[in-house]
């Protein structure tokens, strides 16, 4: 009898089986490009400037980095466990045009710190551990052969530490900082005039547990002006002028959010008269898990979703594909929002969790509950604890950071990650080009409520109505963007003028539905956007 057969068949089968994963990940939208081999350090926090490069920011006291400081200007600090005397750059600059890499000089501890763009596109960022609790720092961007760096402010600092807080710009242009670890507060920048120090925001201590579930909380500005803050698995909607909490919405199922446990969570653009909020929060770690040390508990797949301004709200909820931790929630110039990064098992924490989440999605908002989710083109790199991903300008999102490790470690099954990737939502796809827009004329400035015009291009006739969308530039950092938001503008359909369009937008009310600073501007055309210009919105 001829064996030849069975004994060659399981290679078969693993051949078919291989070629058939191939041809499934080949149909799955989007796709991935490497764009630097080694960034110098891993990314904990992330932002892109109005100069079209991007600030990537580790902390200080991790040891060597893998890139250098200019000669000279090394950091002392006799507390470092590790390097008394640091020559390594822990932030660098990023150009996404050249792929070149900047380095810059952090001073002091910026360990699970938090960030906001001011409305001059100064860069605040606040907190951290060891020295840097009580610090302030500022960045101000500049074009991208020019030698900005980091600013320690010296004549004011934090009144309470700050340590794994949020910020968020106000309507008025200030930012509030809130929370952080032991700390149940809620301060501002600039210190508001008649108030003194630092405000308790008793909601952060009541959902308190003994994992500490309410760090980092998920905080956006409604456009009523007041805050939906949510932390472990509640939410209040929060006056921060009279610091009063107005409403307590219904918790949310599923067990905690917020880190340790953390999912993501988005604000949805706004649109129309702009009164209606929608956020979403998917994913996060079971309760327990962090306290366990349990690297292999299944990551939650559900995702809440709430009318944060309807007069009786509640959360609608659906699944994910994948159950996930730690994953980023990038809310892309369509309104769509990629889900990217993370795991599907374990928490966060270092070396915590497991079996990375490979697989973006697409959550369609328009959708019906059951048809939001796409599944996107897989990666290849593993993004755990300490990875993230941000909206670049022309429409990629940029994926940097993972690290595990409590300091740099190579030789691990999750090693710390220096790669910087981009991935392309399927709107960049070669076949949609003919009906990319391109703007050709914008306003760099602009005040609420004020009319102008944007000229575009487009190779094929347009079809429908051109959006023009605003979009801010957030600081992103454990699985929550800070400051995120996308503005649709009322817009009249677009006119033939000469070899171009002409639409005629209204900017934004008010501070409320868009608080004044630096905004990528969209066209989008049929779902495809163009590249951002940068509109500076002014009071």
């Amino acid at each position: 009898m001829d064996n030849s057969f069975s004994s060659t068949s399981p290679w078969l089968l693993l051949i078919l089986i291989f070629t058939t994963l191939l041809t499934v990940r080949a149909q799955l939208p989007g796709t991935w490009e490497l764009l630097v081999p080694n960034a110098g350090v891993s990314s904990m926090h992330t932002v892109v400037t109005r100069f079209n490069t991007v600030v990537l920011l580790d902390r200080t006291n991790i040891g060597p980095s893998r890139k250098m400081l200019p000669k000279g200007h090394c950091r002392y600090d006799p507390n470092d466990v590790v390097l008394k005397k640091d020559c390594y750059a822990h932030s660098v600059v990023f150009d996404p045009q050249t792929n070149q890499i900047r380095p810059l000089m952090i001073l002091t501890d910026t360990w699970c710190s938090s960030g906001q763009f001011l409305p001059d596109g100064t860069l605040l960022q606040t907190g951290g551990d060891l020295d840097g609790f009580k610090k302030i720092r500022k960045f101000e961007p500049c074009e991208p052969d020019g030698f900005c760096d980091w600013v320690e402010l010296r004549n004011v600092e934090l009144v309470n530490g700050r340590w794994y807080a949020t910020n968020q710009i106000l309507p008025d242009g200030t930012v509030i900082i809130v929370g952080g670890r032991g700390t149940n507060t809620v301060e501002y920048y600039p210190p508001r005039k008649n108030k003194n120090g630092a405000i308790e925001l008793k909601f952060l201590a009541d959902v308190e547990d003994n994992q500490m579930d309410n760090l980092y909380p998920y905080v956006h500005l409604l456009p009523n002006g007041h805050l939906f803050v949510f932390a472990n698995n509640k939410a209040v909607m929060y006056d921060h002028e009279v610091n009063k909490v107005i409403r307590d919405y219904p918790a949310l199922s599923g067990g905690p959010r917020n880190y340790p446990s953390a999912g993501s969570s988005v604000m949805l653009a706004l649109e129309g008269d702009f009164s209606t909020a929608v956020i979403v929060i998917c994913g996060g770690a079971q309760y327990g898990a962090f306290i366990k040390r349990s690297t292999d508990t299944p990551a939650h797949g559900s995702c809440g979703r709430i009318v944060a301004t309807d007069p009786k709200p509640g959360w609608e909820m659906e699944d994910m594909p994948f159950g996930r931790i730690m994953g980023d929630m990038v809310l892309l110039p369509t309104g769509d929002s990629l889900i990217i990064n993370g795991a599907q098992a374990g928490t966060q924490g270092f070396e915590m969790g497991s079996n990375p989440c490979l697989y973006p999605l697409l959550y369609r908002p328009d959708q019906p509950v059951g048809l939001r989710f796409m599944t996107l083109n897989p990666g290849t790199v593993p993004r755990m604890y300490h990875s993230t991903a941000n909206l670049l300008p022309d429409g990629r999102v940029l994926v940097a950071g993972s690290n595990p490790h409590y300091l740099y470690k190579f030789a691990a099954e999750f090693p710390t990650e220096l790669r910087l990737e981009a991935f392309s939502p399927e709107y960049l796809s070669p076949d949609r080009a003919n009906i990319r827009p391109v703007i050709e004329g914008i306003p760099e400035t602009v005040r609420y409520g004020e009319a102008f015009d944007v000229f575009v291009s487009v190779s094929l006739p347009v079809v429908g109505i051109v959006e023009v969308n605003f979009g801010s530039a957030p600081f992103a950092t454990h699985s929550f963007s800070q400051g995120q938001r996308l503005v649709k503008l009322t817009v009249t359909p677009s006119v033939p003028d000469s070899a171009r369009y002409r639409i005629k937008c209204t900017a934004p009310p008010n501070g409320a539905v868009a608080p004044p600073g630096y905004y990528m501007a969209f066209a989008v055309n049929q779902g495809v956007p163009s590249v951002a210009r940068w509109v500076h919105l002014v009071i």
